[in-house]
Order: structure tokens, then sequence, then C-alpha cells
């Protein structure tokens, strides 16, 4: 088994659904950093069974919106002085801007430079976002 240190301070990413730590790990732009940064894949998880999980050595600021639109129900910790001081539980976010793109080939927002489009969580089950100008449907 891999042993890896315990963090001094940074964030750590659990409970990322198995196979998808990569995806997470580019979405954010964590390969652009030049902090210690552990891409743990496949660890065995009692809840989960597996699961990916990511350790930054850093203090960041991540964009928990794409966080939650990529991967809900990871978990972020931070920490300080080895030990966890926040822990939140990521979930769809009910807006997101910038980050989705409208699907509808005639919508006003493929067609003129509108700055970002917000997109709202229409249909959670099926993780559906609602363009704001046609309403048309994304889906992740």
């Amino acid at each position: 088994m891999i042993n890896v240190s315990k963090l001094k301070k940074g964030i750590v990413l659990d409970h990322i659904e198995a196979g998808q730590g990569f995806k997470v790990f580019q979405q954010l732009g964590l390969d652009r950093l030049d902090d210690v940064i552990v891409l743990m894949r496949n660890v065995e998880s009692t809840r989960m069974g597996k699961k990916d999980l990511i350790k930054i050595e850093t203090d960041l600021t991540l964009d928990l919106n794409v966080l939650g639109l990529l991967n809900p129900g990871t978990t972020v910790t931070y920490v300080e002085d080895g030990k966890a001081v926040r822990k939140l539980k990521l979930s769809l976010p009910e807006q997101v801007e910038g980050i989705l793109s409208c699907k509808n080939p005639r919508c006003i927002s493929n067609t003129e430079k509108l700055g970002p489009v917000r997109f709202t969580l229409a249909n959670r089950e099926r993780k559906e976002y609602a363009c704001e100008y046609c309403e048309a449907r994304a889906r992740l």
C-alpha cells in the first residue's frame, strides 16, 4: 500500500467518484500549479467501494461550483497545522455562470457576445440546467 503523508496545510478533495479524479484535476487547473499535489485513484472506500482523492499542499481558492458540477458528493476539507478546520460536502449548484454553454444553435448566447451565460438547475435527478436566455436544457 502506498503511504501518503498527512497534510500540514492545504486542501483534501475526498469522495470523488472512482475514475473521475483526473478530470477534476484538469478542470480545476491543478496541472498548472507548482505546489505538491497528490492524485490517488481507486482508493478503497467503505461507503463507495472505490473512490478517487486529491491532496493539495497549498492555499488555493477553488471554484466550488465547478467541483460540485463535475462531481457532486465530493467532500472538501481545509487543513491547517495538520488538522481539519473546515469541511464541506458539495452538491449540484443551483446556478452556474460561465461554465456551461447553450446547446441551442439559435440561442442569442451563441450568436451575440453577451458575456458569461447563467444556467439554473432545472432537474436535479437528470443533472439538467436551463439557459437563462432560451431555457434550453443542458445535461451534464
